[in-house]
């Protein structure tokens, strides 16, 4: 069974910039992924309403994510 659980962002007044400079679409079309010129990568559901809200936001890159590519298994 598949747990649901929110994703939580934890941050002062403001949130974390991100501005968007690459997107890639999942192959089940419910998962967008964001890349920043902040170097951060984003998660992203999407629901089969179109609607979308965040799933994860990952920090570390210390450049712009300015390419996103999906891995084989």
């Amino acid at each position: 069974m598949k747990t649901l659980v929110p994703a939580v962002a934890v941050w002062g007044r403001t949130a974390p910039s991100h501005s968007i400079t690459a997107v890639m679409i999942t192959d089940d079309q419910q998962t967008i992924v964001t890349g920043s010129q902040e170097g951060q990568i984003c998660l992203w559901d999407l629901s089969t309403d179109l609607e979308i809200s965040s799933k994860e936001i990952l920090f570390g890159h210390t450049a712009s994510v300015t390419c996103l590519a999906k891995a084989r298994e």
